[in-house]
């Protein structure tokens, strides 16, 4: 009979070029059941992904040389690793543009390691497959909950994927979400509160300003003409509508 095999702890890369901070960072995860890579800079994230790849990054928005936000669009561009942005700033300005560059999830210094580590879990469970970063994936009966189609897209939520022709889209994990929480509420204005509300039930800090910037990274993925959308559609005063047929106005 053979044994089943052990779980892979989850491989975390934090890019910080305070050395009190990565120290601190490092002990705490992996007291927590992370193996964690350590980087400075730019140039130390890219040989550190060259030597092992994480299952997402925590990244410092202030870096010596290129800052967190040119390494953050780097990083987006060559796959959908989550990204958790760090900023001793904490100014929503800082937030906005985090999100606009890919980022997933934002935390002003200084921060709970508690609030950072529940938010890391939070962006790994949402990032695999099943929604479950400790748990493998369930095998999904043949009619599958959570399976929705609109146009040439098949939404699964289950699988966490976005399929058109059968080929994944490339959706960051907060585009997914908000996606996710549109096409549960078809045909139907929903609010910047409303979204931010739903939104909660996924992540800890949803603003007003970041449901705009996922709703614009969104359209252009999706949408055949993101300057005259047809799926998520603009009410003027009163939010957006998911619209699955896709039709014109």
């Amino acid at each position: 009979m053979s044994t089943p095999p052990v779980p892979q702890s989850p491989r975390i890369l934090v890019v910080d070029d305070d050395p009190e901070l990565r120290a601190m960072l490092r002990d705490y995860l992996a007291g927590n059941g992370f193996v964690v890579d350590l980087a400075a800079h730019g140039e130390a994230m890219r040989a550190s992904l060259a030597q092992a790849r994480p299952q997402a990054v925590i990244l410092d928005i202030m870096l010596p040389g290129e800052d967190g936000l040119a390494l953050a669009r780097e990083l987006r561009r060559d796959g959908d690793l989550p990204i958790l942005m760090l900023s001793a700033r904490g100014d929503e300005i800082d937030r906005v543009i985090g999100l606009e560059v890919g980022a997933d999830d934002y935390l002003p210094k200084p921060f709970s390691p508690r609030e950072l580590l529940a938010r890391l879990r939070a962006l790994l469970r949402r990032a695999q497959p099943g929604g479950s970063a400790e748990m493998p994936p369930k095998a999904q009966p043949e009619a599958t909950p959570g399976v929705r189609q609109f146009g040439p897209y098949v939404l699964d939520a289950p699988a966490f994927r976005l399929l058109r022709d059968g080929k994944d889209v490339g959706l960051s994990v907060a585009e997914f979400t908000l996606l996710q929480v549109m096409a549960a509420h078809p045909n139907r204005v929903l609010s910047r509160d409303q979204l931010i509300d739903w939104l909660k039930g996924y992540e800890r800090d949803a603003f007003d300003r970041s449901i705009d910037v996922r709703v614009t990274r969104l359209r252009r993925k999706i949408e055949p003409d993101a300057a005259h959308p047809v799926y998520i559609r603009t009410i003027r005063g009163q939010g957006y509508l998911f619209n699955p047929a896709g039709d014109a106005v």
